[in-house]
């Protein structure tokens, strides 16, 4: 049972991906390339999607801050803020966006929702679709029909999971691009662990 479950998320996931505009991928990856500091923003378990993406990124050699840590510095025009919210609602999210949109900052915002605060404040959308709550009532629905009570991806399981394998799949193309290995990676990984 447990393995007919992992196919059917790993499905999922992959229409997940392969439903990304490509256009917006090339555009956050111009957007990583031309600024010289990155700050990543993100509440809940899109914030561990996003802090796991400011350390590989970190690895690769870029200059990263994670919103709200306490050596975060303030942020300028010549920064990049990343927003990874799947509603695109979150609060902390929002106004961290709100302030940097203010100082002129390059937004990427990561969300399946373009049309919600983040994805208006941000120059570069990067949608991956997830399941939006209207769609979790139509599932809800369905598997009432079926008979099959559970959902596969509750909450936000779904975005953050397609969310991590994109971020990950960004970080090999910047390996590839810089020509970086593994061991190279691994001389900037934390060892005071």
């Amino acid at each position: 049972m447990i393995h007919t479950r992992m196919e059917k998320l790993a499905q999922k996931i992959e229409e997940q991906l392969h439903a990304i505009d490509q256009k917006s991928i090339d555009q956050f990856v111009e957007s990583l390339i031309n600024t010289k500091r990155i700050f990543i923003v993100g509440a809940g378990r899109s914030g561990l999607v996003a802090k796991a993406f400011g350390m590989r990124l970190m690895h690769l050699g870029f200059t990263v801050y994670i919103v709200g840590e306490v050596i975060t510095p303030a942020i300028n025009k010549d920064d990049l803020l990343i927003v990874v919210s799947g509603s695109g609602q979150t609060l902390s999210a929002v106004v961290a966006a709100t302030i940097a949109k203010e100082k002129g900052v390059k937004i990427v915002g990561i969300t399946s929702n373009p049309d919600s605060d983040i994805g208006k404040l941000s120059d570069v959308v990067v949608q991956i679709k997830g399941r939006r709550p209207e769609d979790a009532k139509r599932d809800y629905e369905a598997r009432q029909l079926t008979g099959n009570h559970e959902p596969l991806t509750p909450l936000g399981t779904l975005f953050e999971l397609s969310a991590m394998v994109f971020l990950d799949s960004i970080i090999d193309e910047l390996m590839l691009k810089y020509r970086k290995s593994e061991d190279e990676l691994r001389k900037l990984h934390a060892d005071l662990e």
